[in-house]
């Protein structure tokens, strides 16, 4: 049969989200949709959504799970406000998506889904495939699961496992209208599901079914390209920020000649950091599941104390838990990194929605004056260069060290140029010679107040640790009033001094001006694609955005002082704008901030930029 003649339309962006129920296959259909815009050449941004409940009521919209890509031909920075193209498996899915649907999206459902008990279920009064709720969309109604099942039936398997494969045949459409080649899930396929030939079957015929039924769709007589993306040459693959912090982290040890060392307890949404080095024996890494957080923490502390790279995994609710251990790593000045993957809370909150509220508990939750070194990933894959960062930090300087990332960008991906290990930086642990004839474990060197590291069981090197204060210098236990505050100085002092080796901050924009929008962490993408928008309409907007809080870059001051107003962005009630106000006092500090679980809106953003330079 000769192929039918399609008409390309060239677009520059697309966002296309997967939706179903838990069971339906929605995080691997989008899994294997982005690994094809990669292919492809395309730039691209994703997220997978999921509920909270291990295992919600089936077709309710509690149960929905979805998987967004944004993929371009230009820089991509988010995962895409508005979608596209809106895949929706069941009623519930469409009632809980149909609000991020663009106006004439395209929307392909699962008509064998909307049953009267499933549409009652989602929540609908009537059926929304019969009245007029979709009239302002491009609804391509298609019976998914019966032609699946159709395209089986030769092979004989029964109806629950060929019902479980509807999702390659919507994937296969999607391929379809995004003209993708097949050939790059086969192999996918071939990889996954090597030990079991029939699902490498399964999944290849209901794929090229998909595709082909796609074909005789009058609706979708045009197809969509979107061409590969200017990107500098390199071998590049797409990266979710948990797998880059764990790659970062494994970088830094060979860097360092430290051998890796982590000790974490499960926790949503950090665990894939546990599980990723867990598959690098052969690189060096120990791994620890500890029976909970403290033990966690605990151990990495005692690894570092024999002079491996210790660090420690968790979310919000595990960072309160090692606060005290925290505490004992900066009373020992030994280097330990501490990952933060937040997400929404208090308490147990919402696990696998992202949040910046973590950001005060990780500056001074713990007791007594007990500074760290904090600093925060943008992007998917820049988790891989600032968990380098903190280990670098975290070992050159003795000291604890904060890597703050979030849900959105754990669990979310970008593609990731893979830098070759000569090119990163050195990392120089300060560690102790053996019978060094003027060792004491408090010495310290006179530029960085850093000690030494002195590795248990080499020679000359014998000296106490512990959690009580010790005496400058000889490092005995000491309770003495005067030699406390010396103590506490040096510690918050350097610190401080961490500054002479960090980046200054720099500018997107121009270096004075109307508006300075300041944004930290996760929502580095959303912000500066609000600030582009704007500054497109020759308004006078500039944006800085904060990788290094404790302590903040040397240039802060000066940056902050040239601009008439200051907007700080963040998912959360306001905490660097407070930490700002508490460093560099001013009066022209305004706030935007959102606690909802969900990711700023690129247009909400230039709304409020917009009305702050128009209110005189």
């Amino acid at each position: 049969m000769a192929q039918k003649k399609r008409n390309i339309i060239e677009k520059d962006n697309v966002v296309v989200k997967f939706v179903g129920d838990s069971g339906d296959g929605m995080q691997f259909s989008g899994s294997l949709f982005s690994e094809s815009a990669a292919l492809a050449g395309n730039d691209l941004a994703t997220f997978p959504d999921f509920p909270s409940e291990i295992r919600a009521p089936q077709n309710t919209v509690a149960g929905v799970s979805g998987f967004q890509v944004h993929m371009g031909s230009e820089k991509i920075y988010t995962t895409g406000d508005l979608v596209d193209v809106l895949v929706a498996m069941n009623p519930a899915s469409l009632k809980a998506n149909l609000k991020w649907a663009k106006k004439g999206a395209t929307i392909i459902l699962d008509t064998d889904s909307f049953e009267e008990k499933s549409v009652e279920k989602a929540g609908y009064k009537e059926n929304p495939l019969e009245n007029n709720s979709l009239d302002n969309y491009n609804v391509i109604k298609a019976p998914i699961t019966a032609l699946t099942k159709e395209s089986l039936k030769d092979l004989g398997i029964d109806n629950k496992v060929a019902e479980r494969s509807k999702n390659m045949f919507s994937l296969g459409m999607l391929y379809y209208i995004f003209n993708r080649d097949l050939k790059g899930s086969f192999k996918n396929f071939e990889a996954k599901f090597k030990k079991n030939p029939q699902l490498i079957e399964i999944n290849k015929l209901v794929l090229q079914s998909g595709y082909n039924y796609a074909e005789t769709i009058e609706a979708l007589e045009s197809v969509i390209q979107v061409s590969p993306a200017n990107m500098e040459k390199g071998r590049y693959r797409n990266i979710t920020g948990n797998v880059a912090t764990a790659w970062g982290l494994l970088a830094a040890s060979e860097k360092s000649g430290r051998p890796l060392f982590l000790g974490s307890y499960p926790i949503t949404p950090a665990t894939e950091i546990l599980m990723e080095l867990s598959r690098h024996k052969s690189l060096g890494a120990k791994v620890f599941q500890a029976e909970d957080e403290i033990a966690g923490i605990c151990s990495a502390i005692g690894a570092s104390y024999t002079g491996s790279l210790g660090c420690t995994s968790t979310s919000g609710p595990g960072l309160s838990l090692k606060s005290e251990a925290i505490g004992l790593a900066v009373m020992t000045e030994l280097p330990l990194v501490i990952v933060d993957v937040q997400r929404g809370g208090p308490s147990t909150g919402l696990p696998t929605k992202s949040e910046q509220s973590d950001l005060m508990q990780a500056l001074y939750g713990r007791n007594g004056e007990c500074p760290v070194i904090v600093i925060a990933a943008s992007t998917s894959a820049n988790c891989f260069y600032y968990a380098y960062e903190a280990a670098k930090l975290s070992m050159e300087h003795m000291t604890p060290c904060i890597l703050l990332t979030d849900g959105y960008l754990g669990f979310g991906s970008s593609l990731f140029k893979i830098p070759k290990m000569a090119e990163m930086p050195a990392i120089n642990p300060p560690i102790a010679k053996a019978n060094e004839p003027d060792f004491k474990p408090y010495k310290r060197n006179a530029e960085t107040l850093v000690r030494k590291w002195a590795i248990p069981g080499t020679e000359g090197l014998r000296h106490r640790i512990g959690g009580l204060e010790k005496e400058n210098i000889s490092g005995i236990v000491s309770s003495d009033p005067v030699n406390h505050q010396v103590m506490t100085d040096l510690r918050a002092e350097k610190v401080e001094k961490v500054a002479e080796f960090i980046p200054i901050q720099d500018i997107y924009g121009e270096p004075e001006g109307d508006l300075l929008v300041v944004s930290w962490g996760g929502t580095f993408g959303a912000v500066r694609s609000a600030v582009e928008e704007v500054q497109n309409q020759n308004k006078k907007v500039s944006h800085a955005h904060f990788h290094y809080i404790m302590p903040l870059p040397k240039n802060t001051g000066e940056i902050l002082s040239k601009f008439k107003k200051i907007l700080v962005c963040e998912l959360n009630s306001g905490q660097f704008v407070q930490y700002l106000k508490m460093k560099h006092p001013a009066s022209n500090y305004y706030q935007f901030n959102k606690v909802q679980g969900l990711p700023f809106m690129i247009n909400e953003l230039s709304e409020k930029f917009n009305q702050l330079l128009e209110e005189k």
